[in-house]
């Protein structure tokens, strides 16, 4: 069953207009951020993401902080910070907890199970390199403004307020943050605060794309096929933006009608549509497993049931 679902996985991916073929996994991103995109960047003037610390590559895809060279103070986790670590700028937490999978199985749930979020935590438009502590402090709190909080991590210029679960970043991050979240929000048709939103076009602002953003954007478009349309200029974001949704699958060959609710039945690994299926409300509650597309019912591994018409 477990190769099944990886076939039927790779065949969506490669018939998806959406499809960002070279980075089928986090795992793969890493190793090609490493290669493709932040191979010259290890120790030049900015570094890491948030503290411009220097760092050795080491191991697959991580690396090695040079604490001394950005003036990095260990806040309370030595071995974290001594790591090089990916951040995902919109944390999978984020991205995941707007989706079915993360409901009824968290993270190694959707990252198996649902296309889509794989496709997220996969996307080097997301992902920067961090000092392992402050990738740990930053959790998936919102970002924000702190105002007076202490400095924690020596000359690294973050805030950090674990009981309001809001992290400021540094200045010189601002801007990429917000092109990144509007990048993700869009792409992947999720919600975002009006709070989050204004404050995210404030950065976007006050802190215009730098040469090195460009840069970036420019590697990474090589490897998946497509820009940040927010770095590019292609795209502006505004109050109540609609999303484009450009990463959903909108159009891959549908194996049933796409109207209406998909259940699955978690016994017999047959999903129903709640229009053109009679069994649809006859699966029974601890059996039952919502979806929200035929696709990612199939990538799950369910077949359709052979009642529906």
């Amino acid at each position: 069953m477990y190769l099944l679902k990886r076939i039927t996985w790779l065949l969506l991916l490669i018939t998806s207009v959406a499809v960002q073929a070279e980075v089928s996994s986090f795992y793969e991103a890493k190793k090609l951020a490493r290669e493709q995109v932040y191979s010259d960047r290890n120790d030049v003037d900015r570094g890491t993401f948030y503290c411009g610390c220097s760092w050795e590559w080491a191991g697959r895809s991580g690396g090695v902080t040079k604490l001394e060279s950005c003036g990095y103070s260990v806040r309370k986790q030595a071995h974290r910070a001594a790591r090089t670590e990916w951040e995902h700028v919109l944390p999978a937490w984020s991205m995941g907890h707007q989706r079915q999978c993360w409901q009824v199985g968290g993270r190694e749930n959707c990252t198996d199970n649902d296309l889509v979020f794989a496709m997220m935590e996969a996307d080097l438009h997301n992902l920067v390199p961090t000092v392992g502590e402050a990738n740990a402090d930053r959790s998936h709190y919102r970002f924000g403004l702190l105002p007076g909080a202490p400095a924690q991590h020596g000359q690294c210029e973050i805030r950090v307020d674990h009981k309001s679960r809001i992290f400021q970043p540094p200045e010189v991050a601002r801007g990429q943050i917000a092109r990144i979240y509007f990048y993700m929000h869009d792409r992947y048709n999720l919600k975002m605060s009006r709070q989050q939103q204004q404050l995210m076009m404030a950065w976007n602002q006050q802190y215009p794309v730098s040469k090195w953003e460009r840069e970036r954007d420019k590697r990474i478009a090589a490897i998946m096929g497509h820009h940040n349309p927010f770095v590019t200029g292609e795209k502006v974001w505004q109050l109540g933006h609609k999303n484009g949704g450009e990463g959903l699958f909108t159009s891959l060959p549908a194996a049933a009608p796409s109207e209406g609710s998909v259940r699955g039945n978690r016994n017999s690994r047959v999903y129903h549509l709640s229009e053109g299926c009679p069994s649809y409300d006859r699966v029974s509650v601890r059996n039952r497993i919502e979806f929200s597309s035929v696709a990612e019912a199939e990538a799950a591994g369910y077949r359709r049931a052979g009642n529906c018409r």
